[in-house]
């Protein structure tokens, strides 16, 4: 590990002490931190003040009974840090994080199109990736939906118009 991903982790640890589930470091470069989903507005406010301030997506895992949230982060072109969190599939809410980084705009609009999770705060919640007469309640990429049975709650008859 070099320095700056040590000074790096070291911040971090110190700003979230008990929100912090997990740390792994899978190769040079890369740092995974896994939180607690109360903390996630504070995690993103100390990992701008530490200087990553670019957003390079957010991406969203059907892990079962959970989504698991996985904020990209960019350090300066050096270190990659991706925030960690899991959001339940019976509740999945979190806080807009657009009010910090607002780059993170169109990416939680993607998540909510793909997986139904909600921002709460989010200035503009419309659909960014699915037509707008997509049914509402239906996420594409959530595990408990395959192909054919997306095609026949899209297509009544289970053929593509």
């Amino acid at each position: 590990m070099t320095e700056a991903e040590n000074e790096i982790l070291e911040k971090v640890k110190e700003t979230l002490k008990e929100e912090i589930v997990e740390i792994k470091i899978p190769r040079k470069r890369r740092i995974f931190v896994k939180i607690r989903r109360k903390a996630l507005k504070q995690a993103v406010k100390s990992l701008k003040e530490l200087g990553f301030k670019h957003i390079s997506t957010i991406t969203g895992v059907d892990l079962g009974e959970n989504i698991e949230l996985i904020y990209h982060f960019a350090y300066k072109g050096a270190v990659e840090l991706s925030l960690r969190l899991d959001v339940p599939k019976n509740k999945p809410d979190v806080p807009t994080i657009t009010d910090i980084i607002p780059g993170a705009i169109l990416y939680e609009r993607e998540v909510h199109d793909l997986f139904g999770v909600t921002f709460e705060g989010h200035p503009q919640m419309a659909r960014l990736i699915l037509p707008e007469k997509w049914p509402e309640g239906i996420y594409p990429l959530r595990k408990e939906y395959t192909l054919e049975n997306l095609k026949k709650l899209i297509f009544e008859d289970g053929e593509e118009e």
